[in-house]
């Protein structure tokens, strides 16, 4: 499973994921998914258990780079550890919950899902609305429902959970930064959570051979996860020269592109 074409694969789709978050802002799950959908079709792998096998290795990968940006942007004061705290147990519950509901979903459904959900975050990429200011932080009870929702969601379509994060808490009047700050710590939970739960729920359904465990296959996310730690600098730096709402524009239509192929690949 793991010749020297696909560790080359893995290698760059790291450099592509790194690059863009570090450019963008944004988390690679929407870049993943399909391209590791494709790669393990290729691969020879059934088709009814390759999504799943996307979505777990995909939300692994985030682990390294949400500690990097976690850390990044606490150092920068720039995380309300309150709301994160309050949040977490619903984050895990959810995030969890969601894993196992994966574990007994279709690929096709699984795909049909990511590529409506990549529709709507490409939609409001290209518009770049924001939302407004429409109350005060929720009460624990609240964020622990938010929390749950946003975990659920996350671990279905493999994200860190930002797309969701940050607009719901810029509608709870928190400062631009800090809702982002606060979502790059959030992101932890969700992909620690992610990653166990489809280890897990996918132990028993699944077995590719070597080095897979559940839905995760450990290297291409030692390989993605490493690449991308080494380029998302590159992505930083070049962000401050070039004008980021045309390059989001060009990504939102590529994130339509990608879920499309996945779509159409798994039917």
């Amino acid at each position: 499973m793991l010749g020297l074409e696909w560790i080359l694969l893995f290698v760059l789709l790291g450099c592509i994921v790194g690059f863009m978050a570090g450019l963008l802002g944004i988390g690679g799950g929407g870049i993943m998914v399909p391209i590791l959908t494709s790669i393990f079709l290729a691969q020879g792998l059934p088709v009814e258990n390759v999504v799943h096998l996307a979505l777990g290795t995909s939300i692994a990968s985030i682990i390294v780079t949400s500690i990097s940006s976690l850390r990044a942007h606490n150092a920068k004061g720039s995380v309300i550890w309150s709301v994160v705290k309050a949040m977490s147990p619903g984050i895990i519950v959810g995030t969890f919950l969601a894993t196992l509901l994966v574990s007994h979903i279709n690929s096709f459904y699984l795909a049909l899902f990511f590529s409506i959900f990549m529709a709507y975050v490409a939609i409001q990429m290209f518009l770049n609305k924001k939302p407004k200011p429409t109350r005060t932080i929720d009460n624990k009870t609240g964020l622990i429902l938010a929390g749950s929702g946003i975990g659920a969601i996350s671990a279905l379509v493999s994200i860190g959970g930002g797309s969701l994060t940050v607009p719901y808490l810029l509608r709870q009047n928190v400062d631009i930064k800090k809702a982002i700050g606060t979502s790059a710590a959030i992101g932890l939970p969700i992909s620690v959570a992610g990653t166990l739960g489809y280890v897990i729920n996918g132990w028993d359904s699944y077995s590719a051979g070597s080095y897979t465990y559940g839905y995760v296959y450990l290297p291409a996310v030692l390989l993605i996860s490493v690449a991308s730690f080494f380029t998302a600098p590159y992505g930083v730096k070049l962000a401050h020269k070039l004008n980021i709402a045309t390059l989001k524009k060009v990504f939102s239509l590529l994130l339509i592109i990608l879920s499309i192929k996945m779509l159409v690949s798994v039917m």
